[in-house]
């Protein structure tokens, strides 16, 4: 047996104590109320993996909520005991992730943790400032049109590197075409105060326009998202990672 196991003993009760978890857990998101910290709403897979048919009853905004209860449980340091060694046999033999999340590279913001999501819950794309390209586009389709995600979420954070080097022009190699991608959220960036990259200030600021133009160009360059997304079977999103606070802030 392996580690951990017993403490989902028998494997069978605990499956379905889960299952009705999840059934209280839904019927909390449809009448708006959240317990102290979202305590009250447990996480989607702390002992076995979401199946098809959980994952699927589920809305893009009870998935949002379930992400901001998570996340309260982490600031407050209450996250649910994830048995990662179930969810790890329970998703073996397939996926169901209710959600795919654009975010960036830094080691800081890793957003399975931050949102208090355990393995099979979110697809994931990680990439310096959590810029759009055509592969991260395409792995966005693949999340939602084939595998089902809910979901669009990208991503940023505070005092963000990637943000920082675009700001003062940073140029190295591959890198510099990278922040070129940035470049436009600077510009549209609206701040009266110094502009540049040791301005924190005005660097959480350019990383926020750079979330909602993302969320803009997935739309504008995915006619497969846009679609979806106006047939309410996905809703695209952003959102803003506090290193200090440790809050994900949901931008739209």
């Amino acid at each position: 047996m392996e580690a951990h196991e017993n403490c989902c003993s028998p494997q069978d009760a605990c499956r379905d104590s889960r299952r009705n978890l999840l059934k209280s857990a839904l019927g909390i998101a449809a009448m708006g109320g959240v317990g102290a910290l979202g305590l009250g709403m447990p996480q989607l897979s702390f002992a076995a993996a979401l199946s098809k048919k959980e994952r699927d009853a589920l809305t893009p905004d009870q998935v949002i909520e379930q992400f901001k209860q998570g996340n309260a449980r982490f600031r407050a340091g209450k996250m649910h005991p994830h048995d990662y060694l179930a969810q790890k046999r329970a998703s073996a033999g397939g996926q169901y992730p209710a959600a795919v999340i654009l975010s960036c590279i830094d080691s800081r913001a890793p957003s399975e943790i931050i949102l208090d999501a355990g393995i099979g819950e979110t697809f994931n794309s990680r990439v310096a400032g959590n810029v759009v390209s055509d592969d991260v586009l395409g792995s966005l389709e693949f999340s939602c049109a084939l595998a089902g995600a809910k979901l669009v979420l990208v991503m940023g954070h505070t005092a963000c590197g990637a943000i920082r080097g675009a700001i003062d022009n940073a140029e190295l190699g591959n890198l510099t075409g990278l922040l070129d991608k940035i470049k436009p959220a600077v510009a549209a960036t609206k701040y009266t105060g110094e502009r540049i990259g040791s301005n924190y200030e005005f660097v959480d600021e350019v990383a926020k326009t750079n979330v909602l133009l993302a969320i803009d160009e997935i739309r504008r360059r995915s006619p497969v998202l846009a679609g979806l997304e106006k047939d309410g079977k996905i809703r695209i999103v952003g959102s803003m990672y506090n290193l200090a606070g440790g809050k994900v802030d949901f931008l739209a």
